[in-house]
């Protein structure tokens, strides 16, 4: 067995391309990332069973692990899964957490608490993710059943992108919803990926 090094990202599929923005942005490329399927959150008991396939799969290969994914609907049986396995993982229930942060996203929650969330990854696929998934293009007239206790969609963007904001007021306002927009960048993604990255660059230095 060779000597384990480096720091393996295991990552919801749903982070990716903000994971590879941020290493291309700051260099990071100690920092292996692998990816699980985005449609794992369709099913978010298969969530804690793949995650711990991949520690140990990988376990062998790399010095340290680090999990990118919240709770994300599995009801605590993913922190079990850490637990055994000695692996800690973002903070929070779910993305809209991390983004936005803990106090702020309880802030949005508490103002009002029939809010759906968007963040750019929903955004590019919100036709494949909720809108067939649900049926909704075939039988529109669903949203009021799905979406009766919403009153308010907010976009939480990480990124600039053209028209993202509009394409979101957009959806809105065609499931009847009021709209705010918060752009939070990659909130608690960004700080844990930037304490991996020092810690393996101080790591790289001789002793």
């Amino acid at each position: 067995m060779g000597e384990r090094s480096g720091t393996l990202l295991i990552a919801c599929g749903a982070l990716a391309r903000e994971i590879a923005a941020l290493k291309r942005a700051n260099g990071w490329s100690t920092l292996e990332v692998h990816c699980l399927p985005a449609e794992l959150h369709n099913r978010p008991e298969r969530i804690a069973p793949a995650v711990r396939e991949a520690i140990r799969k990988n376990r062998d290969h790399y010095a340290r692990i680090f999990v990118l994914y919240a709770d994300c609907g599995t009801r605590g049986e993913l922190d079990k899964v850490l637990r055994e396995e000695g692996i800690e993982r973002l903070p929070g229930a779910h993305c809209y957490e991390f983004y936005a942060t803990s106090p702020v996203f309880a802030q949005l929650a508490e103002a009002e608490p029939g809010t759906f969330y968007l963040t750019d990854f929903l955004l590019r696929h919100f036709e494949r993710l909720v809108i067939r998934p649900l049926g909704l293009d075939r039988h529109p007239e669903l949203v009021t059943e799905y979406f009766r206790n919403y009153r308010k969609l907010v976009y939480l963007s990480q990124a600039p992108r053209a028209g993202a904001i509009e394409e979101a007021h957009r959806i809105a306002e065609s499931f009847g919803f009021a709209f705010e927009h918060r752009f939070t960048g990659y909130g608690e993604l960004g700080r844990q990926l930037a304490a991996l990255a020092a810690r393996e660059d101080t790591l790289a230095w001789p002793a």
